[in-house]
């Protein structure tokens, strides 16, 4: 016989209820038992701040060491071993260096080469990616992937060929010298021609019953829904003209047609290093303030048009 413990064992056992089962979404490479736990949960933290601080500073820790370095003066700049935080800061080199190096020239120089070459290179850019998204040219995913291997191949390969180029034709010293080459950007277009795909075709087909033709559907519908995009391209051009460094040193070699970047380079070993740091953090203000104004729009543009309904 069975005896009664026996028997409320045995029911307490079948009335236990199975292990609660955890629903796994994503594959990781750390268990969800394991973050689950006390322990596991104390790692996964640790990793990640570890990871977060250790790459912000990174990235921060040169502008930061710029700016202070600005604010020191030179005998504190080039004393070993460097102290983090000036003795006794001064805005004194971010004066000197806006009048040694005619920083107000240079860039105005720069806004103005961003500013023709965001024309031309929109104008290229925009009519490539319609063409290769509506108007399906023949072997246009051929074209594209054309388009597409050019980022594969370093610049520095043809830089000779383009110069030669640019010379032949009498470009230097003239502002087409840097808008021509930079007119076509095979990444532009694809993320163009990206969003252009995901505008439903019934716009399309709808404005040419009216009459339209490709180029008034260009303008009146594919433009005005395409705001987005056109806001992320347009700031991806404009601050690629700003940082650009080595085309135009060949290319703008008087210097009173510099931008802001060969022209601090150029007179960089005849003063001091605090005033060189005061030039760059001067020179680094236009790019930061266009991405802090701007960041909602570059995030937006970059995922529009990537999932579709």
């Amino acid at each position: 016989m069975i005896s009664a413990g026996a028997r409320t064992a045995t029911g307490h056992a079948r009335e236990r209820r199975p292990p609660r089962r955890i629903d796994v979404r994503f594959r990781t490479i750390v268990s969800p038992h394991q973050l689950n736990s006390r322990w596991g949960r104390r790692v996964y933290w640790a990793v990640l701040v570890a990871m977060v601080a250790g790459s912000t500073l990174a990235f921060v820790f040169p502008l930061y060491w710029m700016v202070t370095g600005a604010m020191k003066s030179g005998p504190e700049l080039a004393r070993m071993p460097p102290t983090l935080l000036p003795a006794a800061p001064t805005p004194d080199a971010f004066a000197e260096a806006w009048s040694l190096f005619d920083i107000g020239l240079l860039l105005r120089n720069t806004a103005y080469y961003a500013f023709g070459g965001w024309l031309v290179s929109m104008a290229v850019d925009v009519t490539a990616a319609y063409a290769l998204s509506k108007l399906r040219p023949v072997l246009g995913n051929v074209i594209l992937g054309a388009m597409l291997a050019t980022l594969m191949i370093p610049p520095m390969v043809v830089l000779i060929p383009l110069y030669v180029t640019i010379v032949d034709l009498g470009l230097l010293n003239n502002p087409w010298g840097l808008w021509l080459p930079a007119a076509a950007n095979g990444f532009n277009i694809f993320l163009l021609k990206r969003f252009f795909d995901s505008i439903p075709r019934e716009l399309i087909e709808a404005a040419r019953i009216d009459g339209a033709g490709p180029l008034r559907v260009l303008w009146s519908v594919v433009l005005p829904v395409s705001r987005p995009i056109l806001g992320v391209v347009s700031i991806f051009t404009i601050v690629t003209s700003f940082k650009d460094f080595v085309w135009p040193l060949l290319v703008m070699t008087e210097s009173e047609r510099m931008t802001v970047g060969v022209g601090l380079s150029q007179t960089a070993g005849a003063v001091p290093q605090n005033v060189i740091m005061g030039g760059l953090v001067i020179a680094g203000v236009p790019t930061i303030v266009v991405f802090f104004l701007f960041q909602r729009h570059i995030m937006a543009g970059l995922t529009a048009g990537g999932i579709k309904g």
